[in-house]
């Protein structure tokens, strides 16, 4: 059969029928155990109780009024997200590449606001991964994504992730800010020094910049704080949050603090969908479990349990696995035979992984996981690789 979808994803011969917590049964009925969690999405796991019975409350109540009118929903996620942050206040979009969007024309419009519209030019990363949009595949800089869509947007200086030298030299009179991933994700799990985003900082306060910090894959308690950044004790002027902010459900935020979103006046931006009764009251409901108390720290404790059990994987298994990074329950393990086969050798072991650039195979399981499934995980993760290293001793013979 030929599917009528776009053929832009390599996709795996797999469906689902249901899930359950961090499971998910397959239309043969075969279960595996979920450490993508649809790219960090599934914040609280498949089939939540509190997100099932909130979604079916709403969707018996007005689904979608449009911003003209007031959303009550809507304005209590807002301040919720800003009692839980840096940021005084929120726009609600569909997507993280919207709420970078979103972030990017904020950064832009402060300058303006302040007289100086020359401002406009975002310093950004090497290896970042900001979205698949026209501006933010340009923020990104990868050639893969940029390949076949004309001149690149303007307005995006590369430096090398972590250098402070370079990111400096790279200012001048046209700069309004840095766009940065506090743990670049698609870029291979590549946590920044603290050092290096306390640097960050500094330097946007000596040149009258603006911190922008990228936390769609990162916030919302998946590295055990609600915001990544908040590990380096740094306080950024705008951020953007997806991903598990929705729980599953397409929903992302900007925010910012009152100064940084001076310029972001009635007319200066926009979004039919975004922030609908629908999309916020399952934010909500999301935020009612992170914002528990002791709910990140679990993450935390559990990020450590991870950590340690990985590192026993990695010495047991020198030849497939070359190293283990990352924080909270965002973990990426850089193998020494291609990526895809590894995630492959996984699933055939009946857990689902992400592979990631640098070789970097991702493992986000749900914020909601539990120490047994966390010990499941790893020992599936041993079967993949000694079936790997098996593989490799067939091949050896044969030569």
């Amino acid at each position: 059969m030929v599917s009528a979808l776009f053929p832009t994803y390599a996709r795996a011969d797999l469906a689902f029928e249901r899930g359950e917590g961090a499971w998910l049964v397959a239309s043969d009925g075969e279960r595996y155990l979920d450490f993508g969690a649809g790219v960090a999405v599934l914040s609280l796991g498949h089939a939540h109780p509190h997100l099932v019975g909130t979604l079916n409350a709403a969707a018996a109540k007005p689904w979608h009024v449009s911003n003209l009118f007031q959303i009550p929903q809507a304005e209590r996620l807002a301040e919720r997200l800003a009692q839980a942050t840096f940021a005084d206040l929120a726009f609600f979009t569909n997507s993280g590449a919207e709420a970078i969007e979103c972030a990017i024309k904020t950064a832009r419009k402060y300058h303006a606001a302040e007289g100086r519209p020359e401002r406009y030019r975002l310093i950004t990363f090497e290896g970042a991964f900001h979205g698949r949009t026209l501006a933010t595949i340009a923020a990104g800089g990868n050639p893969k994504y940029l390949d076949g869509f004309g001149p690149p947007v303007d307005g995006f200086d590369q430096a090398p992730y972590g250098d402070l030298e370079a990111v400096e030299a790279l200012i001048g009179p046209q700069t309004a800010g840095v766009l940065v991933e506090p743990v670049q994700g698609e870029g291979g799990v590549r946590v920044a020094p603290p050092r290096f985003l306390a640097g960050l900082r500094e330097l946007c306060d000596k040149h009258g910049l603006l911190l922008v910090v990228d936390e769609v894959q990162t916030g919302v308690g998946r590295t055990g704080r609600f915001l990544a950044i908040e590990h380096a004790g740094v306080i950024p002027d705008i951020a953007a949050l997806a991903k598990g902010l929705g729980g599953g459900f397409p929903l992302g935020a900007c925010i910012a603090t009152a100064e940084a979103a001076k310029g972001m006046t009635a007319g200066a931006h926009g979004s039919t969908y975004g922030g609908n009764p629908l999309a916020t009251s399952v934010g909500n409901a999301v935020l009612d479990v992170v914002l528990e108390p002791g709910f990140l720290e679990r993450v935390a404790s559990l990020g450590l349990t991870l950590r340690q059990r990985l590192a026993e994987l990695e010495d047991r298994h020198p030849t497939i696995i070359d190293s283990i990074r990352g924080e909270g329950l965002m973990f990426g393990v850089k193998t020494r035979v291609p990526n895809t086969q590894f995630t492959a050798a996984a699933r055939a072991a009946g857990l689902l992984t992400i592979p990631a650039g640098d070789n970097v195979v991702r493992l986000l399981p749900p914020l909601i996981v539990g120490e047994s499934e966390i010990a499941e995980a790893v020992q599936r993760l041993g079967v993949a690789c000694a079936a790997l290293e098996s593989e490799a001793a067939r091949a050896g013979a044969a030569l």
